[in-house]
Order: structure tokens, then sequence, then C-alpha cells
């Protein structure tokens, strides 16, 4: 065996490598960096990946982490070339930047035109979470194609980034009916791909509840979170539509006790709209004071969204799955000429008070979900 004589290494470095590389050489006679700020930091970091420098990766990615973190640092550590962010030792950096963004633009009606400026890998950091709050999923869609028409004003391109990238973000299954059906004929994706999401999002529609807690339990400890409701400003619903031999639409909204522990005392949740005769109509579930004022109980309201002068009139009727049966029972039954804007219901659903209405033997929770029924039958 031949012992090597070596003495000397030369290697070759951009201009630009320079000092980061000195400090790399610091760091592996020191175990400290002279420099540590973020882009001082992040060029040793990638010294340290090229010349496989591990404990020097893992000490700058701790120090990256525990600076404050802001938009501008966060987007840097995201635009990482994938074999660096993806690796054990950067993995928690860009977790940190990813869940900062989130955090940050989570009220996306809030933030929207700074979002609407974020780089792909940061609209793709605040679409990945489950907390982002937002009228719909609807919304969510339409956000969508908002930035990649902002970003990428040629089809090709958009059709690219949109299935290559930001489609997975879209949780179609959470999307309404009327939505699904526009992505069908929407440019912006190519027909095969727009077609097989909206069926699997009608597919999971039209199963069972049990089959569908099967379904999200199968991704569950996936990447996935298309069948994972966001934190939603409007509630969504699941509507079965007849027009014959009148039209009618059968309405389910279920809240979670957690929910309506959150109306007291005077707070309001508003479900997704529907459809009925071309007109819009939504619930709304309330804490009020009952019809005497004398205690807080349930209510649950109907409304038709503002859209014309068109009057409507509706035959209504709510209903609640009770124990020990549980199944739905009426609760309340009226009819109602809407003129748009307004809303009709019942103050006191369960003629109960609050607290009864609220309790842990309460009838109305079936393994801590409240689930209602509205039917709609627009009178001829």
């Amino acid at each position: 065996m031949n012992k090597s004589v070596q003495r000397h290494v030369t290697i070759q470095i951009h201009a630009s490598e320079e000092a980061a590389l000195m400090d790399l050489l610091n760091f592996m006679y020191s175990n400290s960096l002279p420099r540590t700020t973020p882009p001082d930091l992040l060029d040793v970091l990638m010294a340290a990946d090229k010349f496989e420098v591990a404990s020097c990766m893992r000490y700058c990615s701790r120090l990256l982490r525990n600076l404050p973190m802001t938009c501008e640092s966060a987007l840097l550590y995201l635009d990482l070339p994938s074999t660096i962010s993806m690796g054990d030792t950067v993995q928690p950096l860009t977790d940190a930047a990813k869940k900062f963004l989130a955090t940050r633009f989570k009220d996306l009606s809030k933030f929207q035109e700074e979002v609407l400026n974020l780089p792909l890998a940061g609209i793709t950091a605040v679409l990945s979470s489950d907390n982002l709050q937002v009228a719909s999923e609807d919304a969510v869609y339409d956000f969508v194609l908002k930035w990649a028409r902002t970003h990428y004003s040629k089809l090709e391109e958009r059709r690219e980034i949109l299935s290559t990238h930001l489609l997975r973000f879209i949780r179609f299954p959470c999307m309404s009916c009327r939505k699904l059906k526009k992505v069908l004929g929407c440019n912006d994706f190519d027909t095969e791909i727009a077609s097989k999401v909206v069926l699997d999002a009608l597919f999971f529609k039209a199963e069972a509840p049990y089959r569908q807690r099967s379904l999200m339990a199968e991704e569950a400890n996936t990447s996935s979170r298309r069948f994972v409701e966001r934190a939603y400003k409007y509630r969504p619903v699941k509507v079965i539509e007849f027009e014959s031999p009148r039209l009618q639409c059968i309405v389910y909204l279920d809240l979670t006790q957690g929910e309506c522990a959150q109306l007291f005392p005077a707070g309001r949740v508003y479900s997704q709209a529907f459809h009925l005769g071309g007109q819009g109509f939504f619930l709304s579930a309330h804490c009020n004071m009952d019809q005497q004022s004398s205690f807080h109980c349930f209510g649950l309201f109907l409304g038709m969204q503002e859209k014309g002068s068109v009057a409507f009139a509706v035959d209504y009727e709510f209903a609640s799955r009770t124990k020990p049966s549980e199944e739905f029972v009426s609760k309340y039954k009226g009819n109602y000429t809407f003129t748009g804007g307004k809303a009709v219901g019942y103050r006191n659903l369960f003629s109960v008070p609050w607290s009864a209405f609220m309790d842990n033997d309460s009838p109305y929770f079936i393994n801590g979900i409240l689930h209602l029924r509205a039917e709609l039958t627009i009178k001829q």
C-alpha cells in the first residue's frame, strides 16, 4: 500500500464564495463563525453543503432558527436548493420558515395583496396551512387562480405551474358544487386534470359519513390534506337538490360542541351559501336571548343573499339529530317570502336554555357534533 505524500490541496471557487469558505475553515478550527447575519450564515451553509461539512450545516441551521424570523429571511430559507432544504440538517429551518409565513398570513382576506406578491415558495407555504382563515375553499381556489394569472401571463406556463405546484394545495372536496362546475370550464387547467380533481371531489361528497371518515384516516399519515377542512369563516354544508315535483333542497350543517361553545354569549356562525331556484341562501346559528330576553339559547336562521328584487316564497323546516334514536327530529316549521338580504328562523330552536343545550348530557350532540338539517321548498 502506497502512503500518500500529498501535502497541499488546491480547490477552485468563485470569488463570491471566498468569504464563506474562509468562515467555513474558521469553523473547522474554532467551532464558531465570525459573522452571523442571515445572508452570511446562508453563504456558509451553502459552502458547508458543497464541501460536505455536516457539523457546520447543523450549526448554521441552528443559528438561523434562533434569529428573529422575518418575511424576507423566511423566503431566503425557502429559496435554498432542494438538495439542501430537504436535508435532515436544514429541514427544521425550512419547516420553521413555512410555519412563520403560514402564521403571518393566516388571515388571507386581511393580507390578500401581500400574499399575492409572494413568490411560489411563499404562496405554497401559506396554502398548506390548515389554519388558513378564509371564507371558504372556493375563495382559496379563486385566489390561487388570481396569483397564477398575476405571476404567469402565458397560458402554458400558468397551466404548468398550477398542475405541478399549486393544484395539490386546493382542497377540492371542500369546495361547493357550483364552484366545482366552474373548474371544469376553466381554461387555466388541463381538461383531463380538471375532470379528475372534480370527479374525486364529487365522489367524496357523495360518500356516506363513515366512508368519508375512512378516506380521511387513510390519508392521515400522508402529506395530502385535501379532505381536511380549514378554519373557514363560513361553515361547509352538504346539499341535496330536487327539481321535481317542486324545487326543493335539503341542507346539512354540522357544528362541533366547541364551535357552539364559542358562540356564547352573542356570537354567530354562518354557513357557506347554497342555491335554490337560482337564488343564494345561507344558514346562521346564533347564541341569543329567547323571545322574552330571559335567558341565552341556541337559534337557527335562514337567510337569502342580496341579489335583485325577486321575491321567493319558501316553506322551510329545521331539524336536528337527537338522542337516543339519533334520527332527525323536526324542531321548527315555517314559511316566508324572501326579498333579498332578509333572514328568518327561531331564536330558541331546542326550547331550552343555553346551559341545558351545551350540557354534557345534552341529547343534541352526538359524539361532540350537532347535526342540523334545513329543508327548503319553493312554493308554487
